[in-house]
């Protein structure tokens, strides 16, 4: 049971790793897993996301401690438990972020190699856009990328009505011009859900020298004089030692990677020592900078039932999923999730803090067997979501039982530059849902309502209805050598012990302006370049 490298967790980072890892043949890789298969149809047809978040299926089932200035809420933090990971049950939003974001990593945080220059060209070797290869994006990698196709009048309505609240469109956020509205692009092929699995892992298992095994809980890294040797993994009531010839490389995820360095002795000492765990290495910054993109909906009441609203009559949505499962055809195909925007919260930042995205249909929706169940009430909506907190939490490691879940605290809006923001963004989103193009769509305004006039008004709206979008970032971070909270060098490599890497969003040292899938993908193909000597 020895392996050349291990690679703990196949979500995207873990995905990624390796089929770049495996493109040499004398390579022997083992990817652990602790969940299962992603082979579900719930998994793999878009619309079928809803049902994903909604019961929340493939996933750990973590939550945060209660939220101080969320109303003391428990806020749901939902990660894949399964194949693929985060990748196999998110959104399918593919973004990038700005230049600006790296350029920061790089200038602001002492990170070199980390600029928007460097990881441009890692960005364009993982995908596959569908307007081809250019000098912003690529053509021809693993992770298929398109525009959204979802038809609904109102999603030309939305976008003509920002037009005309002053908003600039964009035919390619991911391109020259990120700022502005335009349609929404996904991981989305051949109308079916393309994860990380699907781009790189199934791939890489089929060159025959990659193995997969699920089930698979890691419950420490063996350390041998300094040196990551091997993992500790447990499956029912079995536990055994797989060793590693050259690296450990960490790909957990941002809750389950600094909990598994804490649980190998890697971490604040104060902490590991109340948790019962021998210190190995004292790293305080192990499960410190947890900071995630907090989102808010103004939500319309619709005036006559959208297409998505006709298209949920059990009759008809059983046979477009049927269609979409085998063919690859029909509405199941997408979400209603068309148009998306950057935008600034306040007229005098430089570059944008805030997205929003258009649901063009309610959470809520269902199917529905008329005329003898009432459907559900269509609805649209805005979701904001706040792209640069301030606020920092943490990741407190309380049993020495890898099977006891870690404590989590998000600390959302622990600061007024967010508490601000926030408040700002519901106000530019009323401003465009009372444009005159949305007039024939909307009709009530759901929420907050017409009654939240004031800022404690909607100061009480978001305590009371925000939530994570599920881009936590910033565990394990990497940072200066002068930086005691940091966790890792620029090479993502885990200081104060030799062969093992984290790579994945923990690895993060201050988030970017987009879903994280994608930079984290960008990231992991960096880091394979590192691990092998190549360029990088």
């Amino acid at each position: 049971m020895e392996y050349d490298y291990i690679i703990v967790g196949a979500g995207s980072a873990g995905c990624t790793l390796a089929y770049r890892l495996g493109a040499d043949p004398d390579v022997k890789i083992l990817v652990l897993e602790a969940g299962g298969a992603d082979r579900s149809p719930v998994i793999r047809i878009p619309l079928t996301w809803g049902l994903i978040l909604k019961h929340r299926l493939y996933d750990w089932q973590y939550f945060t401690a209660p939220e101080p200035n969320l109303d003391q809420r428990e806020i749901e933090c939902a990660r894949g438990k399964v194949v693929g990971g985060c990748s196999s049950i998110n959104g399918m939003a593919y973004g990038r972020g700005l230049p600006e974001d790296y350029d920061g990593w790089a200038r602001e945080l002492g990170l070199p190699g980390w600029s928007f220059d460097d990881v441009l060209p890692y960005f364009k070797r993982s995908e596959s856009w569908e307007d081809g290869a250019s000098a912003l994006r690529g053509g021809d990698g693993p992770l298929t990328v398109n525009r959204l196709r979802y038809e609904d009048p109102l999603v030309d309505a939305f976008l003509h009505a920002a037009q005309s609240r002053g908003y600039p469109l964009t035919p390619d956020y991911n391109g020259a011009q990120p700022e502005g509205f335009g349609p929404m692009q996904t991981t989305i092929r051949r109308g079916k859900r393309w994860s990380a699995a699907s781009a790189y892992l199934r791939p890489a298992v089929a060159r025959g020298n990659v193995s997969v095994l699920t089930g698979q809980l890691a419950e420490r890294i063996l350390l041998e004089n300094g040196r990551a040797a091997g993992v500790v993994v447990s499956s029912r009531n079995e536990r055994r030692t797989l060793r590693a010839r050259r690296e450990v490389i960490v790909a957990a995820g941002v809750i389950n990677s600094p909990q598994l360095l804490m649980l190998s002795g890697i971490g604040p000492a104060d902490m590991l020592e109340t948790a019962g765990v021998k210190v190995h290495t004292h790293l305080p910054g192990v499960g410190s900078n947890l900071h995630d993109h907090l989102v808010c909906d103004v939500r319309w009441q619709r005036q006559s039932p959208g297409p998505m609203h006709r298209a949920m009559r059990v009759d008809r949505i059983a046979m477009d999923v049927l269609g979409a499962w085998m063919f690859g055809r029909g509405r199941s195909c997408a979400i209603p999730a068309a148009a998306v925007g950057l935008v600034r919260s306040s007229p005098e930042l430089a570059l944008p803090d805030v997205q929003m995205i258009l649901a063009a249909a309610p959470m809520t929706m269902g199917p529905y067997l008329w005329p003898f169940v009432q459907p559900y009430q269509d609805a649209f909506g805005l979701k904001g979501v706040y792209l640069t907190p301030e606020s920092r939490g943490r990741i407190t490691l309380v049993s020495p039982d890898a099977r006891v879940p870690v404590r989590i605290e998000q600390n959302f809006l622990s600061t007024e530059t967010d508490r601000r923001a926030m408040r700002e963004m519901v106000r530019r989103m009323r401003e465009i849902g009372g444009q005159a193009e949305l007039a024939p769509y909307a009709s009530t305004e759901l929420a907050p309502g017409a009654q939240a006039v004031t800022d404690a008004d909607i100061d009480t709206f978001v305590r009371r209805t925000a939530i994570t979008l599920h881009h936590p970032v910033g565990t394990c971070k990497m940072g200066r050598e002068d930086d005691p909270m940091s966790v890792l060098d620029a090479r993502m490599r885990v200081r104060g012990t030799e062969g093992l890497r984290v790579v994945d969003g923990s690895a993060v040292p201050r988030t970017v302006r987009a879903a994280t899938n994608g930079p984290i993908i960008m990231m992991a193909e960096k880091a394979a370049d590192m691990i092998l000597g190549a360029k990088g």
